[in-house]
């Protein structure tokens, strides 16, 4: 089947890729003639002739055609989508939202070449409004996630504890004490005939409903949603699961039972269907296959007793308390396929107790809801800062920029802070590196400050420390420093605990002739290196120094003055300052 446009009344049947249908009503139209038009280029929109995949999407779109074809009417539009002109689409569109302008302007882009060529050139440019960009969801805290990875597990682990319990009570049979109003015979006689309302469950006691008047059906419910799991036990095992595993949310409300594949006893392939993307598969972690073995064992229950248009579905609870029809096939139960559909009333509000529950709250006391999405957004971006995760991108369907913003850079202010210093630090770093050394003869240093005034202001230098620099009084093993107490390699204000080598790269190092025997000796002494240690730990340990002290700095001094040092360098490590473990063999 796929989706196509009927008549009498006009309607959109529409088929989804994952099976699904639904009927899209547009009878009773002011303009039935532009209803049709549009109706005919939203099919051209859904798959697998455009990119729409879910009924969402098209519930919203088939609420933005019709209140697009009324407005148009009102305004003293009768004609059809080739009668229309920029002169009518461009009031529509600046009294309009930036929203309904989007999808206004997709829906013609639908109706391709029946569009007249005057506004399929506006279609082709930029859009008289943008839609609002939509904000990032800001992950929980730590704090926040800690709350809610304990406060729901205790849930679940409470009440498997109490089903436990009231199945072995079960066991025992039938308690006919105070005419069967008690903890024991509701427990067997709810494991034989399934979760019972309360007239139901008066009825085979053989008593009337007097006794449940007035919380004497306190203990009742208390019995049936220890037995049978409620939606709140079901909203929270399914948030808990997407804080184990980090699966969309979406695709963790659609699960079915044929979607957990157990390779052995403790591990478990997980295919899910992403809804704008398609079926995609995971192998759990091991606390995500912990809680759906719990979660397997809470529902087997009223699994036995479920019709067989529910009894696949993963995440199945009890609503026989909210007064829903009786299944003619089995006892009255219902499958959360989706919050969005169905019952989403029920698992929003669900959430929402689960999260006071809980005691989910912001710094300042304040409730903060349970959000599914969020919680994804929040195991995606402390995967990230713990490291590289292995993968590009989370969602191919993103841009390396929405990736960026919902996941990895979406943090508390303080946080942010911390990332600006850490990109602040390596960029300086970076500028001092790309600085070229500041090699100088004799005759330059004799004239340093005539000719270096620039370099004289940027070390920060007066007339003593100058004189102390270019004589030997400021003199470290490689160079002559400008400030070993400037806190470029350790803490300001105190000695500089940098190794000789590091001189090479340092901005504050003067290199002169009488250092040119210490810099031999240090190339000597990398070449020794080279030699005992593998490419790859030579180039992470000592190569960039290496590197700049071969290209650009020895190159720099006249050759006589090398060939001169040459002659005192013995090629041992007792000439440099090293350390034990900087020995070389």
């Amino acid at each position: 089947m796929v989706t196509r446009v009927e008549h009498d009344p006009l309607r959109i049947e529409f088929t989804f890729p994952d099976g699904s249908s639904w009927t899209g009503r547009l009878a009773g139209s002011v303009n039935p003639r532009l209803t049709e038009d549009l109706a005919l280029g939203v099919v051209q929109l859904i798959h697998p002739l455009g990119p729409w995949t879910t009924k969402g999407t098209a519930v919203v779109y088939l609420s933005q055609l019709r209140r697009m074809v009324a407005l148009l009417a009102e305004a003293g539009f009768h004609g059809g989508v080739g009668d229309l002109r920029p002169a009518h689409m461009l009031p529509f569109w600046l009294a309009a939202s930036g929203e309904r302008v989007a999808s206004t302007r997709r829906l013609l882009e639908g109706c391709g070449e029946h569009v007249h060529s005057s506004l399929r050139a506006h279609l082709a440019g930029n859009a008289v409004k943008k839609r609002p960009r939509s904000e990032p969801l800001e992950p929980y805290t730590e704090d926040q996630w800690q709350v809610i990875e304990s406060g729901l597990r205790t849930v679940v682990r409470q009440h498997l504890s109490v089903q436990r319990e009231l199945l072995a009570l079960a066991e025992l049979g039938p308690d006919p004490s105070d005419r069967g109003l008690n903890r024991q015979n509701y427990a067997w006689l709810f494991s034989q005939r399934g979760p019972l309302k309360v007239a139901d469950t008066a009825a085979a006691l053989g008593v009337s409903t007097a006794p449940f008047t007035y919380g004497g059906s306190r203990l009742l419910f208390e019995v049936r949603e220890g037995l049978f799991p409620p939606v709140r036990l079901a909203a929270a095992a399914k948030a808990l699961f997407g804080v184990y595993s980090g699966v969309v949310p979406d695709g963790i409300s659609d699960l079915g039972l044929g979607d957990v594949t157990w390779a052995g006893d403790k591990s478990v392939l997980l295919d899910y269907v992403k809804r704008r993307r398609g079926p995609e598969s995971v192998n759990l972690p091991a606390r995500a296959v912990r809680l759906l073995e719990a979660w397997l064992e809470l529902s087997t229950p009223l699994r036995r007793m479920a019709p067989a248009q529910v009894a696949e579905d993963l995440w199945l609870f009890s609503t026989s308390h909210r007064g829903m029809p009786p299944h003619r096939d089995g006892p009255e139960v219902i499958a959360i396929s989706s919050f969005a559909a169905g019952n989403k009333a029920g698992g929003r509000k669900a959430r929402r107790s689960l999260a006071v529950e809980i005691g989910l709250t912001d710094h300042e006391g304040q409730p903060v809801p349970l959000h599914s999405a969020r919680i994804r957004t929040t195991y995606h971006n402390r995967l990230a800062r713990r490291g590289w995760t292995g993968r590009t991108r989370i969602d191919p369907n993103h841009t390396r920029e929405v990736e960026g913003s919902h996941y990895v850079s979406t943090t508390t202010p303080a946080q942010a802070d911390a990332v600006d210093s850490v990109i602040e630090d390596a960029q300086a770093e970076i500028v001092r590196r790309s600085r070229p050394p500041l090699v100088l003869t004799d005759a330059q240093a004799a004239d340093f400050a005539a000719q270096y005034p620039g370099e004289v202001a940027r070390l920060g230098l007066d007339d003593e420390s100058l004189a102390a620099l270019l004589g030997s009084e400021m003199d470290v093993f490689t160079a002559a420093c400008a400030n070993q107490y400037a806190g470029e390699h350790g803490p300001a204000g105190k000695p500089c605990p940098a190794r000789p080598w590091v001189c090479l790269l340092c901005p504050l190092a003067v290199f002169l002739p009488r250092h040119a025997p210490n810099l031999l000796r240090l190339k000597a002494y990398f070449a020794r290196q080279s030699r005992q240690m593998t490419v790859s730990q030579f180039i992470a340990v000592f190569g960039p120094f290496a590197d700049r002290l071969t290209h650009d700095v020895l190159p720099r001094f006249d050759a006589a003055v090398l060939t001169q040092a040459a002659a005192d360098v013995q090629d041992v490590d007792a000439e440099l300052p090293l350390r034990p473990e900087e020995v070389t063999v």
